[in-house]
C-alpha cells in the first residue's frame, strides 16, 4: 500500500495553480479546469474544484495496492465499509472505502 495522490478541493483553480507553482515551488505536471496536477516525488498533488460534495479546502487520499481485489476482500473481513467495490475505471481498477472519519479514500491498482 502507498499513498499515490492526495486531492485539494479549491474554490478557485487558476489562483491554486498560482500558489502551488509560483508561491511554492511545485512542478506542474498537467492542467485543466476541472484537473492539475503536480508532481511532487512519489505522491501527486491534484487539485480538483470544490463542489457541495467535496467543499473548499477539503482533502481526499488515493492510495496504491498491488492488487485492489485482494485488499477489498481482506478489508471487509477487518470491518472497512465500502463505498464502491472494485471497479475499471479511468482504466485502472478502484474501489472507495470510508476512514473512521467518514472521510472517503480511493484505493487503485498501481
Amino acid at each position: 500500500m502507498r499513498l499515490n495522490y492526495a486531492i485539494k478541493f479549491v474554490s478557485d483553480m487558476d489562483a491554486a495553480i498560482a500558489f502551488y507553482r509560483d508561491a511554492l515551488g511545485f512542478t506542474l505536471g498537467f492542467q485543466s479546469p476541472f484537473w492539475t496536477e503536480f508532481e511532487t516525488g512519489e505522491t501527486k498533488l491534484a487539485l480538483h474544484p470544490a463542489s457541495a460534495e467535496n467543499p473548499a479546502g477539503s482533502v481526499q487520499l488515493g492510495l496504491g495496492s498491488e492488487d485492489v481485489d485482494r485488499f477489498y476482500a481482506e478489508a471487509q473481513v477487518k470491518g472497512i465499509a465500502f463505498t464502491s467495490a472494485p471497479t475499471e475505471m479511468h482504466g485502472t481498477r478502484l474501489a472507495r472505502f470510508l476512514d473512521p472519519d467518514g472521510a472517503e479514500i480511493t484505493v487503485s491498482g498501481v
